[in-house]
């Protein structure tokens, strides 16, 4: 039987206009990501929010869920996890854009740590472009260093990209940031990135804030700036 995800929701006032997916870290779930929408609400009014649970239980956090084991913490071992975990989020994707009517077009995904190695994977390999990716915390993974994104159908297919870091993350260092988009750079694929000085490995009220704005801009939207910094 195939897996299936589920998780929290916050539906918008009327029907959805946008599809925001959340995925959460290494041995967390999806209750510890959907208050983001919330805090995201005044700038995305039309947007429906989802944060999936994992399809794994954590071994080393009891009641937590992991996108894909992590013992040897190395690359060969990510790349093999996001290969994994991405047609999963695939087919979840699929089912939400056609529960709200939407097309990828209206999609982003948000990640963190973990989260965001599994959204810059399968962002980056969906059939059609999607209207944004964020990763927070986390790190573009490639086969033992390789680029396998510099095809002209990959670049073709790139979503805006926005990577949000702590200079002060003691789990995945801040140079992971600097390396991710460089190896997008070398495929030919931009992106923005903003360092929240002095944070960990966590998401600061900065990183939310550029991460919201950047949201609404890929959706074509124009938010109101004070009652997003409210």
């Amino acid at each position: 039987m195939p897996l299936t995800l589920d998780g929290p929701r916050l539906k918008p006032a009327s029907r959805a206009e946008q599809l925001v997916v959340l995925l959460h870290g290494y041995g967390a779930g999806g209750h510890d990501l959907i208050a983001i929408g919330s805090q995201w609400r005044s700038i995305l009014p039309g947007a429906a929010f989802v944060a999936p649970n994992a399809p794994e239980p954590c071994p080393d956090a009891p009641g937590g869920r992991q996108w894909f084991r992590l013992t040897l913490r190395e690359e060969a071992e990510r790349w093999r996890g996001v290969n994994k975990a991405h047609p999963v989020l695939d087919a979840f994707l699929d089912a939400e854009l056609a529960r709200h009517g939407l097309n990828d077009s209206k999609l982003a995904l948000v990640g963190f740590s973990q989260g965001a190695m599994l959204a810059l994977h399968t962002g980056l390999r969906r059939a059609k472009p999607l209207a944004a990716v964020i990763g927070y915390s986390g790190l573009l993974v490639l086969p033992d260093g390789e680029n396998d994104l510099s095809s002209p159908a990959a670049t073709s297919i790139a979503p805006p990209i926005l990577l949000v870091h702590g200079s002060e993350d003691d789990l995945i260092p801040a140079g992971a940031l600097l390396l991710s988009a460089e190896k997008l750079a070398q495929a030919g694929i931009p992106c923005q990135w903003h360092l929240s000085i002095g944070v960990g490995h966590a998401i600061d009220g900065e990183g939310l804030m550029h991460g919201g704005l950047f949201l609404a801009k890929c959706f074509g939207l124009r938010p109101n700036l004070l009652k997003a910094r409210a």
